[in-house]
């Protein structure tokens, strides 16, 4: 890609909304105000995620040694458990991100 055809990319995505992961696994959605030759980001109206920490699940767990051994079985009957854990978020406003902490880049196109 030419230099000025990146040029002409980059200023279409000012004012979208970006997802960024970075290597510390947060992710952090907000709408793209510029960059530099460092790959820096900086995002404005900006919501932080980070995944829960990794907690035990509790001992009186709902898998009975007969759900365990359907399970093993392959037998559709057994339910299996399902454990939902929600990211947390918060309110950041305006961030810059560093460039060399960016794993991955998304576009959301709903978000725009």
């Amino acid at each position: 890609m030419e230099n000025f055809q990146a040029v002409e990319y980059l200023e279409s995505l000012l004012g979208k909304t970006l997802r960024i992961h970075t290597t510390d696994t947060r992710l952090f959605v907000g709408t793209f105000k510029c960059t530099d030759n460092d790959r820096n980001i900086i995002l404005s109206t900006t919501h932080e995620y980070r995944y829960p920490t990794s907690v035990p699940l509790p001992t009186n767990s709902h898998v009975t040694e007969n759900d365990a051994a359907d399970l093993a079985r392959g037998d559709d009957a057994a339910a299996p458990v399902v454990v939902k854990a929600d990211m947390t978020s918060r309110y950041i406003g305006l961030v810059v991100v560093p460039g060399q902490y960016i794993t991955k880049i998304e576009l959301d196109e709903y978000g725009s």
